[in-house]
Formats: structure tokens, C-alpha cells, sequence
């Protein structure tokens, strides 16, 4: 049950695979449409009040999920993948993932591009990775807990 790979490279214990960006893009896409339902209702049925819950409802669901144990929301764990933090491979925490949503909007302000950044990374970070110090990586590499 351990979180560290055992043949550590030089750019951290995170050594191993990273998920691609296909899987990753489905993973997001999924997300989307379930936080998107969630917060359709909520919007209808509580107008303006249901716009802030909404918002509050899917910082709570990244963050309380990728900060989790497991490090996968509904859509990473349907594409089997997670997020682990690049210097050692464990979990990265609730702040770390408040952090990693938040750089999410920053990602996504100059037309995506932090979003694409991984396609030329060396380490397959988008910049909300970047800033949580985090990886996107396949559960077959890194198992779950």
C-alpha cells in the first residue's frame, strides 16, 4: 500500500508514466457534464443563490477528491487515472488541491494554454500542476491505496 515507486528518477519519487492527454481531456470532459448538471439544477431551481452554491459545490468536489487519498474524481476514475505530487507520489492534499483548481481558471484564460502546456512539458504538467506541484499519472503505475 505504499505510494512511492521504487526506482526513483532525478525529477522526483513521481517518476514513472504520466497520463495522456486524451485521457485527461476525457476525464475533465466527464467532470464537466456532472458538475455542469449539478449546477444547471441548482441554478433553476435557486436562481441566484444556486449560481454561488454551484461555485462552491465544484471547488468542494475537485478539491475534496483530488485532495483525497485517492487523488481521482469521477471522471479520472472512469479514464483510471489520478493525481499524485511529483516530489514524492503521495496524495497532494486539500490545499494543494484548492490550489490545483484555482490554476485551473488560470489555465484556461490565455485560450486554453495552460491546459496544452503539458503537450511540450517535460514532466506532462499543465500549469495548475505546476503550481501544485502535482502529476497526472495512470493508476496501473501508481496504485491506489
Amino acid at each position: 500500500m505504499t505510494y512511492i515507486q521504487p526506482d526513483a528518477a532525478p525529477y522526483g519519487r513521481a517518476s514513472g508514466p504520466r497520463a495522456g492527454f486524451w485521457r485527461r481531456f476525457a476525464a475533465a470532459l466527464i467532470d464537466g457534464i456532472l458538475v455542469g448538471i449539478v449546477y444547471a439544477i441548482l441554478v433553476a431551481l435557486l436562481k441566484g443563490a444556486g449560481v454561488a452554491i454551484g461555485i462552491l459545490g465544484a471547488i468542494a468536489y475537485f478539491t475534496y477528491l483530488e485532495g483525497g487519498e485517492r487523488g481521482q474524481t469521477f471522471g479520472k476514475s472512469a479514464m483510471n487515472i489520478r493525481v499524485i505530487s511529483l516530489a514524492d507520489g503521495r496524495p497532494i492534499g486539500y490545499g494543494r488541491a484548492a490550489i490545483r483548481y484555482f490554476g485551473r481558471i488560470v489555465s484556461t484564460i490565455p485560450i486554453y494554454l495552460g491546459y496544452f502546456w503539458m503537450l511540450w512539458d517535460r514532466e506532462h504538467q499543465t500549469w495548475h500542476d505546476k503550481f501544485a506541484g502535482s502529476v497526472v499519472v495512470p493508476v496501473s503505475a501508481y496504485p491506489l491505496p
